[in-house]
């Protein structure tokens, strides 16, 4: 796969299409014309004439210009007297020189091209910056050559004016949440335009929309103000679940008091096992559980020195 120059806004004529170059040497035909050229040479100075040379340098000539060959991703156009003729290559193949010319030389394996869309708005009116790639292909290297004045070149405009189009009428959110849909609605627009000219495009990328940075801050807001509401929520979802146990925990002990002692006992153990100490405060539910009698006995085990009068 090849990868073609990237496409920027404004890039113009200026740039150079390499597959535009026309008449081309190459290794196979420079070795032909140079044996050529040597045997003409040669058959010159053994007969003491020009002739011979002059007709080398003609033949060297000739098969330079004649003789071109076609990379195996290559297409060449070429055009007899001004008309189409033949699409030729891949390899060796023969033109006849100064009646045929070789128009344009097309490379037909997948480009990749980078292409944006800067301060455009959306359809509720939100300036956004968007950057993507364009994956192409030439199918029709005649149609290519002969129905657009620079295939790369409408490629590139056609997916700026595309991308553009598809923001104006799609919403922020929908443009950050559901770039798939956008991504095949942008294939689909500037694949219609660029088929009559024999291209497809195989798929278009969305890599990255940029917004203003007060907009971005006010989102972020929006979203941390939805978390930590979200997280109220749940916290209350958890306490409700909490007060439930609790009342279902309640029925057990009502009306068994040798349950409620144990359970009394098991929260001293847990508090002294993490605290290393307890104050009780003397109240309605610490008289019904017993906790001031447990605590005092657990206070007199822990020190058995404050059991009895110092000796």
């Amino acid at each position: 796969m090849s990868i073609s120059t990237p496409l920027s806004a404004g890039a113009g004529t200026t740039r150079a299409l390499t597959s535009r170059s026309r008449l081309r040497a190459n290794p196979i035909s420079l070795v032909l014309g140079a044996i050529v050229l040597l045997v003409g040479v040669g058959a010159g100075l053994r007969m003491n004439t020009p002739l011979p040379i002059a007709a080398g340098v003609i033949a060297f000539v000739l098969i330079i210009l004649g003789l071109q060959m076609a990379y195996a991703w290559e297409a060449a156009v070429v055009l007899r007297a001004g008309r189409f003729w033949k699409l030729a290559g891949p390899g060796l193949f023969a033109i006849v020189p100064v009646v045929d010319n070789i128009a344009m030389w097309i490379d037909q394996r997948m480009h990749t091209s980078t292409f944006t869309a800067e301060q455009t708005l959306t359809e509720d009116t939100v300036p956004v910056g968007v950057d993507a790639v364009l994956f192409w292909v030439v199918w029709d290297a005649k149609k290519a050559a002969l129905e657009v004045t620079s295939y790369e070149q409408a490629i590139e405009w056609a997916a700026q004016t595309a991308l553009r189009d598809i923001i104006g009428k799609t919403t922020l959110a929908d443009l950050l949440s559901n770039r798939q849909m956008v991504d095949e609605a942008l294939q689909k627009s500037i694949d219609a335009r660029s088929t009559p000219w024999g291209i497809t495009v195989n798929s278009v990328e969305i890599r990255d929309i940029k917004i203003p940075d007060t907009l971005q801050d006010a989102m972020s807001r929006q979203a941390q103000a939805q978390r930590e509401s979200q997280a109220r929520v749940i916290l209350g979802e958890a306490e409700q679940q909490i007060a439930e146990s609790f009342v279902e925990a309640a029925k057990h002990y009502e009306g068994n008091p040798v349950a409620l002692h144990l359970r009394a006992m098991n929260m001293l153990y847990e508090g002294l096992k993490e605290k290393g100490a307890m104050i009780v405060v003397p109240s309605t539910a610490v008289e019904t559980m017993g906790l001031g009698t447990i605590g005092g006995l657990a206070a007199l085990a822990s020190n058995p020195r404050q059991s009895g009068p110092e000796a």
